[in-house]
């Protein structure tokens, strides 16, 4: 009896989304080679991954969380309003100690560092498509502390939202509060106030101090 997580040819389709061609490329290629999977679509943003999801219904997809102007964890929150949302598993560069739990309860079921072996991706992939959660050691770890903590943050960016933490890093990245409120659609004085947000929790003096911690933030995620 075939698995109804399979397509007719035995395979998991696979949709990759990820803004870099290269990346996707060589995605395609590695999941391509194997027996039990197959890529079905491969998009660089949201639109079009929600619009091949509607159309070929993927098992599971790779989700990059930076998707040029995009934000891949708010892809993952609308693929799971889906009726028949894919599995996902998020494959980044961004710190996984940042951004693995935000993607979890995003509802990704996985978080992979981009510099992780293909091996490791593949089996990772297999894991989410049986509906398991997939992190690194040190993630389980960070999260087993957190709840002897009874949740409380190991670090005040914890304390970020995720669209302070999306704001804080389009800072970092030298967009102004105007270009950043045109990228996600929202007005000016909204994006003014998760800056103010964002200078309270962190403990910032002024916009001179979050936007110099923004860019080292940034440039410690490379």
């Amino acid at each position: 009896m075939m698995n109804p997580n399979e397509d007719q040819a035995g395979r998991s389709k696979i949709l990759i989304v990820d803004d870099h061609p290269l990346v996707r490329e060589g995605l395609k290629l590695l999941i391509n080679q194997e027996r039990d999977l197959t890529v079905c679509g491969e998009v660089g943003g949201c639109a079009e991954a929600l619009d091949v999801v509607n159309r070929l219904q993927p098992d599971a997809a790779i989700v990059d969380l930076s998707l040029g102007a995009e934000s891949g964890l708010d892809l993952v929150k609308r693929l799971q309003g889906l009726p028949q949302a894919p599995r996902v598993l998020v494959l980044s560069m961004h710190d996984e100690a940042i951004y693995a739990e935000r993607s979890l309860r995003a509802g990704a079921l996985g978080y992979m560092m981009k510099r992780e072996s293909s091996g490791r991706i593949v089996a990772a992939l297999r894991e989410v498509l049986r509906g398991s959660l997939v992190v690194s050691p040190a993630v389980a770890s960070h999260a087993a502390e957190r709840f002897l903590r009874n949740g409380a943050p190991s670090s005040p960016i914890d304390c970020l939202t995720d669209r302070e933490i999306d704001v804080f890093r389009r800072i970092g990245h030298g967009e102004e509060n105007r270009q950043i409120a045109d990228t996600l659609h929202l007005s000016l004085k909204t994006v003014q106030t998760h800056c103010a947000h964002i200078k309270e929790k962190l403990g910032y003096e002024n916009a001179a101090v979050l936007m110099r911690e923004a860019v080292k933030w940034v440039e410690s995620q490379v």
